[in-house]
């Protein structure tokens, strides 16, 4: 039986009267109109084709809603519906476009006579599509093999109730190149139109060994976009918002070549883009541009790539930075692709050299459905989650299946919140599965051990001061953020929490500065051993914009009887140390959280670099700690330590060796390891940090590797002033 998954609720729209002329008193009213689809199925999970508005019954937080819209999408026509014709983008409107689309977008329809309203359906009884091809991940055979696929599947593939639409992304923003039509003609226009070649530099950015002339990235924004998937999900996520003015379901199809996860990204991200298709009413179809995959030695190209993350890491950290394009790398990739389409209610489609297949089932997984839309009788702009239910009230069709969403959230203004307005939003949007991400996060979590069953795990996160410009182009001096996080465990026991509210001084520095700029913020749990999953969020109150951070980490047990192996802390790369006093925002600085941090010494403190990008003219420190090395004749430790940078396979750099013998006071048997390494005489590129540990009384050996990029030095015009307030 197919499984099909209708999405419920895709947009809301707000309508105002507008008062009559030379009126003396003004009189407003907002309505609200919610749109749901429904997919119904009987038993044997056949479409129930013959029901009627009145075999519905809908209410909202359990208040009846009478349904103002009824529309029944039949897909599966006999004769082909009227043609749609090609629009070019150029010449359709953008206002309802995000900032980061370049072309005009898929936009919902105008009204065809002044004075009436538009109309809901814009397509009926049409099947939408939208084809979007990310460059940015592919090289240059898979654009070609993605481009040729999708020739084939539009002159071969389209059934009569099919529409297409073409968005490519590639490094800039996302591109709408041709708007919904079934003028195949149109359609192998828009994708004959692809620049092949475009993005795929990118495709091999993890050690590849980049020479490209970075200097003509922002400082800011780069360093966020390069070590994290975030980018890339955003992407998806403003494809799914483009189309969400559409009250039909659709299918977004996206071409890659795998999506990997290295660890320092915000899962929040993938969540939020998870929630915003449901929300747009988009099930998401990912289709690997790989194909077939060799993977030597777990078979060739007639053959599936072998599972498991440890195939080429040298023990699985990471699965696949560095391991290539096939076999462990190639799995890694395949993990958020897989999510995002099972979350969406879409499906995978990989390890299958001809792609056409997967545009097929992506197609064929959309069946008939109904849209139901009704006028909210709760005219309250609070900005709380509203329930909505759907039955059958037809006898023989009330044992009926039904896929829907089943709320939303109502609309409130921030300029209007209160204190205790403020207090509820953060609190709420803490607890709330949906995260937000309107701002920005990347953050670190590492873990050092303080005693046998006690670890310091210190978290740091940086936010792009370009997001805090706005506040500064409204003229204020000043701006504060607030921090409230939670850290659990498991079982969903609290182990730590933090609120905190931190004041950003704009006076003294322009736009061009706060865009240049990052503002970075820490905080410290102490916890035993074990797994955790840490939640944090921050809002500029200015604008009331606010992210979500979430992550899952685990703290190893490093307890002193596990001879066989060298135990170390994680690894801290940083390019800034600087007096505590001068840190922007620190959770309760009255804490004796700076006593326990392993990062703070004499009043300096390391600040972890979180996106790993660095400039030539910085030096690179690194730090980290072995614990419980072997102990020789003098009772002394012995452990050799080097610093080595790989790029294309090749050794760039190795340090001198470091002997280390004395151990940390107060801190048992803790060796501190310690580098700091000049950047200015390393090509700009994408290294691996190798650090090699050996405990020459033990006879045992350790590494653990770190993915960096070097930039260009800043241009004087880019360096600020010490003391800006950053």
């Amino acid at each position: 039986m197919k499984r099909i998954l209708i999405f419920g609720l895709v947009f809301v729209l707000t309508f105002g009267t507008m008062p009559a002329q030379q009126a003396p008193v003004t009189f407003t009213s907002n309505t609200t109109l919610v749109i749901i689809d429904v997919g119904v199925k009987d038993k044997s999970g056949k479409v129930i084709e013959d029901l009627q508005k009145g075999d519905f019954a809908l209410t909202e937080d359990g208040k009846q809603q009478q349904i103002a819209v009824f529309d029944f999408q039949k897909l599966d026509l006999d004769t082909p519906p009227p043609a749609v014709p090609a629009i070019k983008p150029a010449a359709a409107s953008s206002a309802a476009a995000p900032s980061n689309v370049a072309t005009s977008a898929p936009v919902a329809p105008v009204a065809t006579k002044p004075g009436k309203p538009q109309p809901i359906i814009r397509y009926q009884d049409r099947r939408l599509v939208a084809m979007l091809f990310d460059f940015s991940t592919m090289a240059v055979a898979e654009q070609i093999r993605v481009q040729k696929s999708a020739i084939d599947f539009i002159h071969k593939g389209l059934k009569p109730a099919d529409l297409v639409a073409i968005m490519i992304a590639t490094t800039g923003p996302l591109e709408v190149s041709q708007d919904f039509t079934d003028d195949k003609d149109a359609l192998e226009t828009a994708v004959k139109k692809f620049n092949i070649g475009e993005g795929a530099d990118l495709a091999e950015n993890f050690g590849a060994g980049d020479q490209s002339d970075d200097s003509t990235f922002s400082a800011d924004q780069t360093e966020f976009d390069i070590f994290n998937v975030d980018k890339k999900l955003s992407t998806i996520a403003t494809a799914a918002k483009l189309l969400a003015p559409f009250p039909e379901k659709k299918a977004l199809m996206y071409f890659s070549s795998g999506i990997t996860q290295s660890g320092l990204d915000n899962q929040a991200e993938l969540m939020k883009l998870i929630n915003t298709a449901k929300k747009a009413n988009v099930a998401i179809y990912p289709v690997d541009a790989r194909g077939m995959t060799a993977s030597a030695p777990g078979g060739d190209a007639s053959t599936a790539s072998g599972s498991g993350s440890s195939l080429f890491t040298g023990g699985g950290g990471s699965g696949g930075r560095g391991g290539g394009r096939g076999g462990a790398a190639n799995d890694s990739a395949q993990e958020t692709l897989s999510t995002m389409a099972a979350d969406t209610g879409g499906k995978l489609f990989a390890e299958n050299n001809d792609l056409t297949l997967g545009m097929e089932q992506a197609r064929d997984d959309i069946g008939s459905y109904y849209i139901l839309g009704y006028y909210s009788t709760n005219m309250k702009t609070d900005g709380k989650y509203r329930t909505v239910n759907v039955k059958i009230t037809r006898p023989d069709a009330a044992s009926a299946k039904l896929d829907y969403k089943h709320g939303y959230f109502a609309d409130k203004s921030f300029g209007k919140f209160n204190r205790t307005d403020k207090d509820d939003q953060l609190q709420e949007a803490l607890t709330l599965g949906d995260p937000i991400t309107d701002l920005t996060l990347a953050g670190e979590v590492n873990y050092f051990r303080l005693a046998r069953d006690r670890y310091f795990v210190p978290f740091n996160v940086k936010i792009p001061g370009s997001e805090i410009a706005l506040a500064k182009s409204k003229g204020n001096a000043k701006t504060d953020l607030d921090f409230i996080g939670q850290l659990r465990d498991m079982k969903d026991q609290m182990r730590g929490q933090v609120a905190d509210t931190v004041r950003i001084q704009l006076a003294q520095q322009s736009l061009a500065q706060l865009n240049s700029r990052t503002i970075a913020y820490d905080t410290g749990f102490t916890v035993p051993p074990g797994s955790y999953k840490l939640k944090f969020l921050t809002r500029e109150n200015e604008t009331g914009k606010m992210g979500t951070y979430e992550t899952t980490f685990v703290v190893p047990d490093l307890a002193p009887d596990q001879p066989a192996k060298i135990k170390t802390s994680t690894v801290v790369l940083s390019s800034q140390r600087q007096p505590l006093k001068e840190a922007v925002g620190k959770a309760d600085p009255r804490s004796k959280t700076a006593d326990a941090n392993p990062l703070v010494e004499d009043g300096q403190q390391l600040v972890p670099s979180i996106t790993r990008v660095f400039r030539k003219d910085q030096n690179l420190y690194l730090y980290m700690e072995v614990y419980d090395p072997t102990l020789g004749a003098d009772q002394k430790p012995s452990v050799a330590a080097t610093l080595t940078f790989y790029r294309n396979n090749n050794k760039m750099f190795e340090s001198e060796t470091v002997h280390l013998d004395s151990f940390i006071p107060k801190r048992g048997m803790t060796l501190p390891v310690q580098f700091q390494v000049p950047l200015a005489k390393l090509p700009t590129g994408i290294y691996t940090c190798q650090i090699n540990l050996v405990d020459e009384n033990g006879h045992k050996f350790g590494f653990q590797r770190a993915e960096i990029k070097v930039l260009p030095a800043a241009s004087p015009a880019a360096v600020v002033a010490p003391g800006a307030g950053m």
